[in-house]
């Protein structure tokens, strides 16, 4: 258990916790994600692709990826000493989505990262957390080589709602998947307070 240092004469607060997923297509950068802003050891459920998957996996634009997720990636970072998230990286592929429902189960909210080289890949998990009403923020990963467009022109591409945030990140930088998750926890919090808002009748 993670405890908050004490104050003179008080005891220790034990930090609020949150649960984020990290959902997205094949070869979007999840697992690096979160393994760049881990403070520990990340577990990681890869395997090596394999022939008998090649006709299910569509490598193009990521043909130098070797393995892929085929459960979750799972790490922690402590945004403060009292607020602590724990980051799931969901499985990209569609046979391993079955799990996606086990891993959403009390998630604050969702990071869906996208590629702009291959972004109809991440409207799955756009439809999925807008079906299940879970805040999400698109972090947009830039990756090199890959075209830059303005936000608004990736926003008006997958159909957002107004509200939604979209932001520009480098998956392998911790500062900049910090910035991201913060985003994620504001945008929760904004939803959760509109939604306690008395109806106007």
């Amino acid at each position: 258990m993670i405890f908050g240092r004490s104050e003179r004469g008080r005891a220790p607060v034990e930090p609020v916790t949150l649960k984020i997923l990290v959902a997205g297509g094949f070869g979007v950068g999840k697992t690096t994600l979160v393994g760049a802003v881990s403070e520990i050891r990340p577990l990681r459920t890869e395997e090596l692709l394999s022939e008998a998957g090649r006709p299910l996996d569509d490598t193009e634009g990521v043909e130098g990826k070797h393995t892929t997720t085929v459960a979750m990636d799972f790490g922690r970072i402590t945004v403060r000493e009292n607020l602590v998230l724990y980051l799931f990286g969901t499985p990209g592929q569609d046979r391993f989505w079955f799990l996606w429902d086990e891993l959403a189960t009390g998630a604050l909210g969702a990071v869906v990262l996208a590629d702009t080289r291959r972004l109809e890949d991440c409207f799955a998990a756009i439809d999925y957390f807008e079906r299940r009403d879970i805040p999400f923020v698109v972090g947009v990963n830039c990756f090199e080589g890959a075209a830059r467009y303005p936000v608004d022109t990736v926003r008006e591409a997958l159909d957002l709602d107004p509200a939604v945030p979209v932001v520009l990140c480098d998956a392998r930088e911790k500062d900049s998947v910090k910035n991201v998750l913060i985003g994620v926890v504001e945008h929760a919090a904004a939803v959760s307070a509109r939604r306690r808002e008395p109806a106007v009748t």
